[in-house]
Order: structure tokens, then sequence, then C-alpha cells
């Protein structure tokens, strides 16, 4: 989908991080996306305080910190999907619920967190 324009794929510094230990096939296909249909965002102090906040919460534990910076960033640039194969600290329904009521206290929209399946356009018509 973000080959043929349909979508935007946002990443930040971590992501590029974490594509580094990823296989081969993943590093050069995320190589080989067209510049015109991804967006670099920055992680932001702003950023850290709220993953601190969801960690401090006991949404998730330490261990996923970076998890927690991944979802604050995209609440705070305001994406509409984060979308993501962990389904252990991510793409959880009682985590999304407590990452979003911080959100929430924090006067923040709601960020939408969904797996790829969820995602994919199938070419369906109906």
């Amino acid at each position: 989908m973000v080959e043929n324009g349909e979508i935007t794929c946002v990443y930040s510094d971590l992501t590029i991080a974490e594509l580094e230990n990823a296989p081969e096939r993943v590093r050069t296909h995320f190589q080989h996306l067209p510049q015109s249909n991804i967006e670099l965002v920055q992680i932001t102090g702003e950023s850290f305080v709220l993953a601190d906040q969801y960690i401090n919460e006991k949404v998730v534990g330490r261990t996923s910190y970076d998890d927690c910076l991944h979802i604050a960033t995209a609440t705070l640039c305001k994406v509409n999907y984060l979308v993501s194969w962990n389904f252990k600290h991510i793409v959880n329904v009682f985590r999304i619920r407590g990452y979003n009521s911080i959100n929430v206290k924090n006067g923040l929209g709601l960020l939408d967190i969904r797996s790829p399946k969820e995602i994919v356009n199938y070419g369906d018509k109906d």
C-alpha cells in the first residue's frame, strides 16, 4: 500500500535503529519504499515525557520503553494508525485502553492501533 501511494509510512529514528537488527529482506524492503510515500518524524522531549507516563501508570513495564516511545511519538504526530505485529505490548486491547486513557488525561487524541492484517486492502469491492 505504501509502494502504491495508498498510505504514507510514518517512521522515526527509533524505527531506523530497530531496522538494523531486522532481517535483510525487511531492511531492503524499507529502503526501497518510494521517498514520496514515507515521512520521518522526530522523537521529541514531549515523546519521552508521555512514554514515561505510560510506564509510570503501568500500562507496560520498563522493558517496553521503546514501544512506549513509538506510541507516544505516533500520538503526538497524530498519525492515523500505528501498525504493529507486537501483540503483547502494543496491539492488545488492554494496553491500547491504557495508552489512550493517558492520552485523554493529557488532552491528546486517541491513537488507533492495528495489526498489519487489519489495514491490508484485499481488493474486495464489497
